[in-house]
């Protein structure tokens, strides 16, 4: 009762904090010394996650949640994102320059990752919830790494988080001459989220500073935050490197076609200057009806080798990937748009590579449990053995 009670007057006091622009003085103190409260609370709750290395109760990320998704309260005009309004008449108008120039070049690769990259954003989703992150932070290891478990910067990050070995470390993963878990994606997920609420913590709460940190490193914003005398990232963004500049605004144009409807990759200028989305035609988010639309992919001796199968469950393609040792781009190229297609319409018509069908075949009960498993998890990282690309051998797994 106790908690519930500091949930519902915590979204009571925040309501009044964005609905009201101007109160009295009595009133705003009484105001800043609940926030002031509430931020230590939020600040024991990121410890506690961050030193036991487990998602915290369900009844804290309910209040948790309540608080991090006010961080992107400079990216949108109503402090959150909408999928039933039009994208233009929400974002922040200090981001619409930003987008011009990155989206001409990345538009089309990011719509087709809106497809293959399903599986992904699933995992992630599933994962942050545990953590009651904002879902919008999916789109960071868009731009950090295009969702590779094989990107490797020329520093040594690795990834789909790009972590260096110390920080990976820090945050509980394995990092060695026979493993390196920041390629594994549930476990580097995990990591991600941990290090995430770290910055936040550090950043005055505002996921734009985060995206800026995680990118050039706190001491970096710390030091633009002190020369600039604001901790707004519209204000001090020019005494912030150039790069990490820019690592915003990838990510504010990454979430704008991933979120924005239909599927186009152009956006103008409207009379009244605004920016509206020229999108002219739509991406389908269950794809064709035809479960068998995946054989123009696939080369004359791929369909001759594969075999298929009705499936039906909960059944989730990362995992199912996983425990086939398929990397995940390639069983999306058997099965796209998999995870949509099994949950809007029960069933699915898995096609593999007949080796991998067999063993899908004698272990589906284990892959089904472990997929159900994942989508009830409240804060357990799955027990699995970390796979590898093929192409990553044990050369590329030291350091």
């Amino acid at each position: 009762m106790k908690r519930s009670l500091i949930i519902s007057s915590f979204i009571l006091v925040s309501a009044l904090a964005y609905a009201q622009p101007k109160s009295p003085v009595k009133n705003n103190a009484t105001l800043n010394d609940t926030l002031r409260k509430e931020n230590i609370l939020e600040d024991e709750i990121i410890d506690e996650i961050v030193e036991t290395k487990r998602a915290p109760q369900k009844d804290k990320v309910q209040y948790f949640s309540q608080l991090t998704r006010y961080g992107f309260k400079n990216l949108f005009s109503r402090n959150t994102f909408s999928s039933t309004l039009p994208y233009s008449s929400q974002v922040n108008p200090h981001a619409e320059s930003y987008m011009q120039d990155y989206l001409k070049v990345h538009s089309k690769s990011l719509l087709k990752m809106k497809d293959w990259g399903t599986p992904y954003f699933n995992l992630i989703d599933n994962i942050f919830a545990q953590y009651g992150l904002p879902k919008e932070l999916k789109y960071l290891a868009v731009i950090e790494s295009g969702l590779s478990t094989g990107a490797t910067s020329w520093v040594g990050a690795g990834g789909p988080w790009q972590f260096m070995p110390y920080t990976a470390r820090n945050y509980g993963l394995v990092v060695n001459g026979s493993y390196d878990e920041r390629r594994d994606y549930y476990k580097s997920t995990h990591a991600a989220a941990r290090y995430l609420l770290t910055l936040y913590k550090q950043m005055n709460r505002d996921w734009l500073l985060v995206i800026a940190a995680y990118n050039g490193g706190p001491g970096r914003v710390f030091s633009a935050m002190k020369r600039s005398g604001s901790k707004d990232f519209w204000a001090l963004q020019y005494y912030l490197p150039e790069e990490s500049r820019n690592h915003v605004k990838k990510f504010i144009a990454t979430h704008y076609i991933m979120e924005g409807t239909g599927g186009i990759t152009t956006t103008s200028q409207s009379g009244n200057g605004g920016m509206e989305a020229g999108f002219t035609g739509s991406l389908d988010a269950t794809g064709s009806s035809n479960p068998y639309e995946s054989s123009s992919n696939l080369t004359a001796q791929e369909k001759e080798q594969a075999e298929t199968q009705t499936i039906s469950g909960k059944y989730n393609s990362a995992v199912i990937a996983k425990n086939l040792a398929m990397d995940i781009v390639v069983f999306n190229k058997y099965n796209p748009q998999f995870d949509s297609k099994i949950n809007t319409n029960g069933q699915f018509e898995l096609i593999l590579p007949a080796d991998k069908m067999q063993l899908f075949l004698a272990t589906k009960y284990q892959i089904l449990n472990e997929c159900v498993q994942l989508l009830l998890s409240d804060n357990n990282i799955p027990n699995n053995k970390t796979v590898y690309p093929a192409k990553y051998g044990k050369a590329r797994k030291k350091g």
